[in-house]
């Protein structure tokens, strides 16, 4: 199996852009978009018919989006589908059985050789069900979500079952290639496989023209925190540690990027802990931006701080190194991966406030290589993701084939 049309992969991801949400799921369109180079990729992007993550006056979160798009070339298929609320495990189940006509449409011209799934939950549970049905292999990649899923028993239950039906279960790190055997997936089967960095947005920039494009002084020693304005991002820890950095030197400055999150809304408690703390004219929140705009507002930064309590690899981070800046990040997920020594960055326990503080006013102070920084980050791009994903997909297409 040598050429791109000898490779038919149906992916599968309820998180990918669309027209309502351009923002979403961008790391899994990029690894598509690659690999769509190397095979025959189609996606189903399922969007929830109710989406009870937003707010009652865009539950609908499926109004507006056609059913198809061509998206850089990739044909993406936006069903909708609906669950209750509260649903929880059933949702894999309904997330089933939504799909399988639309998956037997599909198959009479795109005979798929195999399901590439993009979570364990509720994704990769729905993809080992039709992988039954259709009676192809079938891949799960875990992104971190999973081990959240993992505290409830039946979802445990449920995504372990589906990851020891797997002929490859994918992980972004060391830590999730863990977790997969332990609930039971092959060890020969669990590969790890990184996210990559858009090389063509990520890149060191002038410094002085991004703070000028952005208003921000020239001499000001500038923090980042990016990400969706949830608990979990941590950004009101951020702000509890340049409460007192501030107090230190009052040329600090925090910049706040992100929107609404689906793990509930927390902006109005971030802006509450400014405001306690008295720190509004050291505190700008630029809200959700576009990744042009996220890469100038990382080379205008001194650092970029992740307090996150979770996360599988965090993309922000990979960014901001590729843009040459250090990083203050929390011990989760890949972090400890994508930070190998004190030269790139400083690595702190989850929930420490004056852990995070002291490395925070360490990163200001000290004299970093932005060269050396932004070199290793792009030591990893989207196209060797690509290549190693599809080695992968190809192998077990290929041996399914064999068997029939």
């Amino acid at each position: 199996m040598s050429s791109r049309a000898d490779t038919r992969i149906l992916s599968l991801s309820c998180v990918y852009p669309n027209l309502n949400d351009p923002g979403l799921g961008l790391f899994v369109r990029s690894r598509l978009s690659h690999l769509s180079r190397l095979a025959d990729v189609k996606v189903v992007a399922p969007i929830a018919e109710i989406d009870y993550a937003r707010s009652a006056s865009r539950w609908f979160g499926r109004h507006g989006v056609p059913l198809r798009q061509v998206d850089a070339g990739i044909e993406v298929l936006h069903p909708a589908w609906v669950y209750p609320p509260g649903g929880q495990s059933l949702n894999a189940i309904l997330l089933f059985l939504r799909l399988v006509p639309l998956l037997a449409g599909i198959r009479a011209s795109f005979d798929f050789d195999v399901i590439d799934a993009h979570f364990a939950f509720p994704d990769g549970i729905a993809a080992c069900l039709l992988a039954g049905v259709f009676q192809v292999p079938f891949t799960v990649t875990l992104r971190g979500n999973e081990t959240m899923h993992a505290r409830y028993q039946l979802r445990r239950r449920l995504i372990a079952w589906s990851l020891r039906k797997a002929s490859r279960v994918i992980t972004l790190s060391e830590t999730l290639r863990q977790f997969a055997v332990s609930q039971g997936a092959d060890r020969d089967k669990v590969k790890t496989i990184p996210n990559g960095v858009d090389a063509g947005t990520f890149f060191p920039r002038d410094r002085i023209h991004c703070r000028h494009k952005y208003n921000i002084h020239p001499d000001a020693k500038v923090v980042l925190s990016a990400g969706t304005l949830i608990e979990r991002k941590g950004h009101h820890l951020v702000v509890r540690a340049m409460a007192s950095l501030v107090r230190e030197d009052v040329n600090r400055v925090l910049l706040i990027v992100g929107g609404p999150g689906r793990e509930g809304r927390y902006e109005d408690e971030i802006r509450r802990q400014v405001a306690e703390f008295g720190i509004q004219k050291h505190v700008r929140f630029l809200g959700e931006v576009p990744p042009s705009d996220l890469a100038e507002l990382m080379c205008s930064a001194d650092v970029l701080c992740l307090a996150s309590s979770r996360e599988g690899w965090p993309n922000v981070v990979h960014e901001a190194m590729a843009c040459g800046v250090p990083v203050v990040a929390t011990n989760v997920g890949a972090v400890a991966d994508m930070i190998p020594s004190p030269d790139y960055g400083f690595i702190v326990p989850i929930a420490d406030p004056e852990s995070l503080e002291k490395a925070l006013n360490q990163a200001l102070s000290k004299e970093w290589d932005h060269r050396a920084i932004s070199a290793l980050a792009h030591s990893r791009s989207w196209e060797q993701v690509a290549r190693e994903v599809f080695f992968e997909l190809r192998e077990i297409a290929t041996r399914n084939e064999r068997k029939e």
